[in-house]
């Protein structure tokens, strides 16, 4: 397969995902559609996952694992929290497997980590903005608060992971993974505070989104490392 018919190939993907993502926040958004997010919602991810299977090439066997597991965490986490409504065990097994997606995410930044990239000015802006976030939730969170304060934590160490890629991997490959661990803490933080705090006008598109475009830079920046693509 050329460069140019592989490009070609990816642009359409982007395409056929954004109308999935379109799809899935038509139906979050309106009660007569609902029910369709059961298909919808793990589309998402289960499109990801193909394209990732397709251009994987080049990949090394333990990168390429953990990026699996990775991304069915995050498809297992979407399924469950399509029934939150039903029981909270369901959010808290949602977040279980967001935690391992974001753990399995940090084994992989790190396998390419730049041993003499210095991060504390990023490491103390994260650990401030957690700090904030968890001031604002904490009256709030109830039982909540342990798996509340785990989760947090996990998700800084991810964001500082892919900080810590850059010069190891290409200048693309680098501001892709980075870009989206950002996207990833502010889909996120818009959940908890949603969640937690107060409710926010159309939340469902802001986290859906964050999430979706998240993912998306991950994967593709993960797969850029070796310039598999484009």
């Amino acid at each position: 397969m050329s460069k140019k018919t592989r490009n070609q190939g990816i642009v359409v993907f982007v395409i056929v995902y954004i109308i999935i993502v379109i799809c899935d926040l038509i139906c979050s958004s309106n009660e007569a559609y609902s029910d369709l997010r059961n298909i919808t919602k793990p589309s998402i991810l289960g499109s990801l996952i193909t394209f990732f299977l397709v251009h994987r090439k080049g990949l090394g066997i333990s990168i390429f694992g953990l990026m699996i597991l990775a991304l069915l965490f995050s498809l297992a986490g979407d399924i469950l929290l399509l029934f939150v409504a039903q029981s909270q065990l369901f959010f808290i097994a949602g977040l279980v497997m967001f935690l391992l997606a974001h753990v399995m995410y940090i084994l992989v930044f790190l396998k390419k980590h730049n041993k003499h990239k210095k991060n504390r000015i990023f490491l103390i802006l994260t650990v401030a903005y957690g700090v904030g976030l968890f001031y604002l939730l904490y009256p709030w969170l109830g039982d909540m608060l342990i798996p509340v304060i785990v989760y947090m934590i996990v998700i800084l160490l991810m964001s500082n992971a892919s900080y810590l890629r850059e010069k190891r991997v290409s200048q693309m490959s680098f501001f892709m993974v980075f870009i989206g661990s950002l996207f990833f803490m502010i889909s996120d933080s818009i959940l908890a505070f949603n969640m937690f705090y107060q409710p926010l006008l159309m939340s469902n598109v802001w986290i859906m989104t964050t999430y979706a475009t998240a993912q998306l830079l991950i994967v593709c920046g993960v797969l850029r490392q070796k310039n598999q693509i484009f």
